[in-house]
């Protein structure tokens, strides 16, 4: 059986979810490094299991573009967008991940704040993923992409004040890998926003040309 119109929606739906569950634990694993050892092991768990979720949609969302002979998108955006949201759930695993491979025991104001504008990109993504089954062009849709892609510039800042803290003071060698190791943490992080934008601008593009 071909499949229906609406399970392509229904499907690009679901992946932006398990994205943004996925950006939710790490927001929480985060906030609690410095606290609770357990929990973060947990946290870590969790973005992986999202993640796994996460890419047996994406499988099924490229077997269905496979079997379609018509979709309701252009099938090359279809593909494109369904690429960049499974790249921001990559790069949230690897921000979880990173946290066992750098040995972050605590975050510090500017990772927390990073790692919340991911959550709140997600979150405005999944809302305009869900409206594209919409055949009209919304504005509201339209003003969640930009809002994404300003959240994505405001991060540059953040990202920058902290580099510039790991290196306010001189310090010994091991401080100076200490804040090599931090500088990379913080860059997996801002790499989820870039992720975040990449789909917005695709969700733009599936707009104007659906228009």
């Amino acid at each position: 059986m071909l499949p229906k119109r609406t399970q392509f929606f229904e499907l690009l739906e679901a992946h932006s979810e398990r994205v943004l569950a996925g950006a939710n634990s790490m927001l929480r694993l985060i906030n609690d490094l410095g606290v609770s050892g357990q929990e973060v092991a947990a946290l870590i768990q969790e973005v992986n299991m999202n993640e796994a979720s996460a890419d047996q949609i994406k499988a099924d969302l490229l077997l269905m573009l496979h079997k379609s002979f018509v979709t309701p998108l252009n099938r090359d955006q279809v593909y494109e967008l369904t690429l960049d949201i499974d790249r921001i759930m990559n790069a949230v695993q690897d921000v979880a991940q990173a946290v066992g491979i750098y040995h972050i025991h605590e975050a510090n104001a500017e990772s927390r704040e990073l790692a919340s504008m991911a959550v709140d990109a997600c979150s405005r993504l999944t809302r305009a993923i869900a409206a594209l089954k919409k055949n009209e062009r919304s504005e509201e849709t339209v003003n969640l992409c930009v809002e994404i892609e300003r959240i994505e510039e405001k991060s540059d800042g953040v990202m920058q004040r902290a580099i510039k803290a790991l290196y306010a003071n001189e310090g010994n060698e091991q401080a100076a890998l200490r804040a090599l190791a931090l500088q990379e943490f913080y860059a997996l992080q801002e790499k989820v926003l870039r992720a975040c934008k990449a789909s917005a601008q695709m969700v733009e593009e599936i707009l104007l040309q659906n228009a």
